[in-house]
Order: structure tokens, then sequence, then C-alpha cells
């Protein structure tokens, strides 16, 4: 009896404030909205959801950033591994590579609209080595993977934290035996450094996944919002554009519960997928 008293304030805490709401949120989906507001409409609202062109433009996006998803891992993680390494400078390093990290995606979006805009630095250095320039936030096939690359650029230093914690529980000695069994460094990665970092590698994973899918509003909002012609629609932006513009808070509950279904199914998948490459790399 005395084990369920002592966890009573947690699991309270757990259903009041994060179940109940989450139920709640779910129920309000299956309500309309205007002239049907309280009224229940079974899944008219979900219906209208994947008829909507920009809704399927937000789910295209969530599987580009799926797809992209291992080169986000892939940075904080490879500059730790040389920071870990003591490659000269690195302390100086560790501080530059978090910087952005503090920084509000607004003031990150406003920097970047100046230097990626047509007429801005990065064309201008560009055409001083002969190429041509390039539409960053205006072209619908390039504006979303410049809009991540900002992202990428303004978050990876919490992932590099991530990884430099993890370093400290990796057995050094290991990383002595490949250096002197002459390992090259792609090889102790490989053999050493990942499967010593497996779940820390699917913690930043599943975080950083996350962080793409609910953390950039403020960046889609200042520099393309939405656009061009809702190239770089994301799920969180067309609950906000729904909500907020629109007053259609029951089909923005029902954007907001497939985006948690999706963030479900694309965690579970990723933790699934790394835990059978850790078993094969055992």
């Amino acid at each position: 009896m005395a084990p369920l008293v002592l966890l009573a304030p947690a699991v309270l805490v757990i259903v009041v404030l994060r179940l109940w709401p989450l139920l709640l949120g779910i129920n309000f989906s299956f309500t309309g909205d205007g002239a049907r507001n309280g009224l229940a409409v079974g899944f008219d609202n979900y219906l209208t959801l994947f008829g909507d062109p920009l809704f399927r433009t937000a789910l295209r996006n969530v599987g580009l950033l799926v797809l992209l998803l291992p080169v986000a891992v892939a940075i904080p993680g490879l500059l730790a591994t040389f920071i870990h390494l003591k490659v000269p400078g690195h302390r100086f390093y560790r501080g530059v590579y978090f910087f952005p990290a503090v920084l509000s995606p607004v003031i990150v979006g406003a920097i970047f609209t100046l230097l990626l805009s047509y007429d801005g630095p990065l064309n201008t250095l560009l055409g001083g080595v002969g190429i041509g320039p390039v539409d960053w936030l205006g072209d619908p096939d390039v504006a979303i993977f410049a809009v991540v690359g900002v992202h990428v650029w303004a978050t990876f230093g919490m992932a590099l934290v991530v990884f430099l914690a993890g370093f400290a529980t990796l057995d050094s000695s290991l990383l002595d035996a490949a250096k002197v069994d002459g390992a090259s460094l792609p090889q102790t990665i490989r053999h050493v450094i990942v499967p010593g970092l497996s779940r820390t590698i699917q913690f930043v994973f599943v975080t950083t996944m996350i962080g793409m899918l609910t953390s950039m509003f403020g960046l889609l909002y200042v520099m393309t919002s939405g656009g061009p012609e809702g190239s770089t629609y994301l799920p969180e932006y067309y609950i906000w554009t729904r909500l907020g513009q629109m007053n259609q808070p029951a089909l923005a509950s029902a954007a907001s519960t497939a985006l948690f279904l999706i963030m479900l199914v694309v965690g579970l998948a990723q933790i699934g997928i790394l835990r059978r490459a850790a078993g094969k790399e055992d």
C-alpha cells in the first residue's frame, strides 16, 4: 500500500496535466467548427484534413524531415567526436557550436532571411566564384531545405551537449585499444563509438525529430510564412493557421492529434530500428 501512496502524486500530475488534456483535445477533434460548434461530426475534420492540399504538403514535408534526420543527428555526433578526441581548439569549438542554441528562433530567422535573400550576402559570395544566384526562400523546391538547414544550424548545439555527456560514459580504454590497433577514424566511429553510444544516439534521434516537428514555427513564421506556394508548411504551422487565422479550433485539434500520432509512430519506429542495429553490432 505504501508504494502506491508514494506514487499517487506523480500519477495524479501525469493524469491531470498530461493525459486528461490530451484526451480532451482528441475528443474536441470530433466536434465541429462554426455553425456546428460543439456538435459531434465523427471523422469529418479528419476527412477535411486529408482533402486539404496544404495539409498533404505538410505531411510530405514531415517525410522529408524523417529522411534528413540522420544528417541532423550525424552533424552534432561527428563534431562531438572531434571535441572528445581533443582536436586543437576543442574548448573554443564547444562554446561556438552551442552558441546558436541560446538564440531565439525569431532572431535566427531574421538573420538568415537577410543572409539568404536573393540579393543577399550568400548569393553575392556565390556570384564571386561564378555561381548564379539561388532564390533560397522564394523557390518552392529549395525553400524547405533552406529552412531545415537553418533549424539544424540553430539547434545542433543541444544535441552536441547530449553526445558529449554520452562520451563521458564511454569506456576510454576501448578508444585507446582502437588507437593501438591502428584503427582509422571511420573504423573507430563504426565499431567503438556508435555501439558504445547507442542509447545516446536513440535519445538524440527521438528528441531531434520531435524538435523538427514542434519547434520550427518561429523560423517558418519569420522566413517564409509557409510559402512559397505553401511548400514549407509543417503540421504545427498548419495548426496555427487554422486556429489563429481561420478560427477553426476543432480542425486544429484534429491536426494536433494527427501530429501526435505521427510523432508516436516515427519515434517508436526509430527506437525499434536503432535497437535492432545496435543488437547486430553486439
